[in-house]
């Protein structure tokens, strides 16, 4: 996603949690394009880190127009009652608090025609029974961004919400058994899980006025071929 942009022409800072050797490829691969790329360690669960990660963005790249909200958690059980009060907790402290620090630090500093944009999941459409802590807490991000989106439509600042089916990011093998991965997206109608460069392009669209100057409070759900009602 952040190449994305940098092809696009922006200069990106990126929030990660201690992936440091990716974070420094991700930003070659930015600087590649001609682009800036900043790179900030830390846990988007505590909110003085939202906030110095807003300030430090806007101090060394000397603004800010678009907010990408793209950090989660997820940790499987096969029954409710193992689910415990720490990691519900942890989930949504990551999956949704850590979106509202960064929103209402990052207000401030967006003009009109800026952008948020927040990651979302299908399971925060349709629920997963594995998931239900994750799954809540992403449709907590569906919900904040509809009314984050009334709330600041006189600001003229957009607010939409990308809310993919399976796709094959680090959270998969980290958070499943082998025999889970193996099977990873085959329930989708198109067989397999999707590739992260073929999500991005749906927060280049949301990020671009030209594209999507008509879009406030939407969410735009990759699915892999799957409907949902609605």
């Amino acid at each position: 996603m952040a190449v994305a942009f940098a092809k696009e022409g922006a200069d990106v800072a990126i929030a990660y949690l201690e992936e440091n050797d990716d974070a420094a490829h991700t930003a070659g691969l930015v600087e590649a394009q001609g682009r800036q790329c900043r790179t900030f360690a830390g846990d988007l669960a505590e909110p003085q880190h939202c906030r110095d990660v807003v300030a430090r963005t806007v101090s060394e790249l000397g603004g800010l127009d678009i907010v990408v909200n793209n950090v989660a958690f997820q940790e499987p059980v096969d029954d409710f009652l193992e689910l415990s009060d720490e990691q519900w907790r942890r989930t949504f402290s990551v999956n949704i608090d850590s979106y509202f620090h960064v929103t209402r630090a990052a207000v401030p500093h967006l003009g009109r025609d800026s952008s948020i944009i927040n990651t979302g999941s299908v399971n925060g459409l349709r629920g997963n029974k594995a998931l239900i802590d994750y799954s809540a807490s992403k449709g907590a991000v569906t919900a904040l961004t509809y009314s984050l989106a009334q709330a600041l439509l006189d600001r003229g600042i957009r607010v939409n919400c990308v809310a993919p089916g399976p796709v094959w990011t680090p959270l998969i093998p980290a958070t499943m058994d082998e025999e889970k991965v193996a099977d990873f997206g085959k329930q989708a109608p198109y067989g397999r899980a999707a590739q992260p460069d073929e999500i991005a392009p749906s927060y280049v669209f949301f990020a671009a006025g030209l594209l999507s100057s008509y879009y406030s409070g939407e969410v735009l759900a990759p699915l892999g071929g799957e409907t949902l009602p609605g």
